[in-house]
């Protein structure tokens, strides 16, 4: 009986399945160092922390820290551009134990499929891969969804899994104003996470009152100060494109700390490679000055009490054995990562246990372009989307057609279901030739295209078409770059190592064309989401966020 070993452990009767010898145990309830022993049993449970321990395995821990396992608060994992095990493989290299996934990506494409495709792919992991159920497909009523996911279906998808909590609630207005579809999506879940970029004062105290715990939208301190003085937990994000831990940083006190939690949204394997994850955040966040305790805390424990995981966070008896093993430790230099008791070095798939993609394919259902979808008459001042690097809430602008960089920007409708395509004009991406586009468009999921002439538009569109999704960069009518992303036009289905190497690719087709954004393909993503401010262009129309309506591209 686990129950039994765990005791006989803890007290040393009987040797531990797994012993962590002469570690230094860095403490999330003091904030002290503990030169001791780990004994882990069988379960994956830590069942004592202290000297003398036996183990029918040792790992040899002097001259390491040992921290609890970290958390990433929200992740959309098929931003990613992975397959779920090709995720976790990567995420545990910096010590990722849990990860809370929204599905939310693919159900706008394929609707509750994705649920079970996660869920069961979290059967097949080691890391604890929580699935939330993605409360808004689509999004809102202002673009064209693959899929729509009712209040009804995530009741009984909820009653099936009553561990499964509401994802990012992002309809703000729905909830504002009562929406009937919406209140019922609402009282169905006890937990339910947040999305609500910029929400103030009474708007604020009422999307809160609705039940919603958390934001992971916070870009300025005072927006996240009032959140958590109106007990929201704060997620401070740090994905491929959005990047917030500068900004929030002066927010990591250790009054402050219980509200915190870091998450990373949207992070492809190339910036993990080169940038690190969540241990990243912690080294930067005490380069910055924050005290470690704070640091290591937000990464784990703060995150699990906000998350209700009380089985994690500590390195303590009764605590899951999420262990990460650190060389440096302000640094937070990932040595080994231990997940659920089991080394990451002997994690083995089987390889039937993963869910398979391969009914996701054929998902790009639209007609094949030429040139003349992409030309419009334009004269005067504009409307332009303006794009800032580093940030999801985008400007409104009101420049003159011939601005310096004002390109053209459209979104085509890739569903299948009207063949809508909608055009508006955009700064910030700095293209001096060619086009770019991309099937990932946040949340619907259409296919965006920016460029500087409608012929290597439409190229661009038609080699994704061809391609069934992914990223692509045209220049003078010629496909300079291209990465597929075939599983309903989100994913691939390739290793994380082939998936970097196109990646590595692509950014270098798509620096000649000019651009000057660190991540364009994700900036390119955001174009098409009206949720978050301020303009924005779905495969309907130019939207003012602000007003939730749509507008005209021109001022004339």
């Amino acid at each position: 009986m686990a129950l039994s070993e765990r005791i006989e452990i803890g007290r040393g009767e009987r040797p531990a399945a797994l012993v962590i010898k002469g570690v230094r145990v860095f403490h999330l309830t003091t904030g002290e160092f503990e030169e001791a022993d780990i004994a882990i049993a069988s379960d994956g449970v830590i069942a004592g922390v202290g000297q003398g321990y036996d183990g029918m395995r040792e790992i040899d821990g002097h001259g390491l820290t040992a921290v609890p396992g970290f958390i990433d608060a929200h992740v959309h994992i098929e931003s990613s551009l992975m397959m779920p095990s090709e995720y976790e493989k990567c995420v545990l290299m910096h010590g990722v134990t849990t990860c809370i996934c929204d599905p939310h990506e693919l159900a706008n494409v394929v609707g509750t499929d994705a649920f079970d495709f996660y869920m069961n792919a979290s059967k097949a992991l080691t890391m604890d891969m929580r699935v939330r159920l993605s409360s808004c497909v689509p999004a809102t009523n202002l673009e064209t969804s693959g899929a729509v996911v009712t209040a009804d279906e995530l009741s009984k998808w909820h009653g099936r899994h009553p561990e499964a909590g509401l994802a990012e609630f992002m309809n703000v207005p729905g909830v504002l104003f009562r929406d009937k579809e919406v209140l019922a999506k609402l009282s169905a879940f006890d937990f339910i996470d947040g999305h609500c970029p910029l929400l103030s004062g009474r708007d604020l105290n009422a999307y809160i009152a609705a039940g919603i715990r958390n934001c992971h939208e916070s870009s300025i301190p005072e927006e996240a100060r009032e959140k958590i003085r109106r007990g929201m937990q704060v997620f401070i994000r740090e994905g491929s494109d959005e990047r917030n831990l500068d900004a929030l940083m002066p927010l990591m006190t250790l009054e402050n700390s219980p509200f915190l939690a870091f998450c990373t949204d949207d992070r492809n394997p190339l910036d993990m490679e080169e940038h690190g994850h969540i241990d990243r955040m912690v080294a930067r966040a005490i380069a910055g000055g924050v005290s470690p305790l704070v640091a290591y805390r937000v990464a784990s424990w703060s995150a699990a009490r906000g998350l209700g995981l009380a089985d994690r966070g500590l390195i303590a008896p009764g605590q899951r054995a999420d262990i990460v093993l650190l060389d440096d430790f302000e640094k937070c230099s990932v040595r080994k990562t231990i997940v659920d008791g089991i080394p990451f070095d002997e994690i083995h798939y089987d390889v039937n246990a993963l869910p398979d993609a391969s009914s996701f394919k054929n998902s790009v259902k639209c007609r094949e372009v030429s040139a003349s979808d992409f030309t419009f008459d334009a004269s005067g001042r504009v409307r332009v989307i303006g794009v800032v690097d580093g940030s999801l809430v985008t400007d409104a602008l009101e420049l003159d057609v011939a601005s310096d960089d004002v390109l053209r920007v459209s979104v085509v409708e890739r569903h299948g279901k009207n063949g809508n395509i909608s055009h508006g004009f955009v700064r910030g991406f700095g293209l001096k030739n060619g086009a770019i586009a991309s099937s990932v468009g946040h949340d619907s999921h259409n296919i965006c295209v920016v460029g500087t002439n409608a012929a290597d538009m439409a190229c661009a569109v038609n080699a994704l078409r061809e391609s069934q999704g992914g990223f692509a960069a045209v220049c003078d009518g010629r496909v300079t770059g291209l990465l597929p992303l075939p599983c309903a036009g989100l994913f691939s289905d390739k290793s994380a190592d082939e998936i970097k190497r196109d990646l590595r690719k692509l950014r270098e087709s798509v620096r000649a064309l000019g651009c000057i954004l660190h991540e364009p393909f994700l900036q390119l993503a955001f174009i098409p989401l009206p949720v978050i401010p301020h303009l924005k262009l779905t495969d309907c129309g130019l939207v003012d966020v602000d007003r939730f309506s749509f507008v005209s591209p021109s001022l004339n």
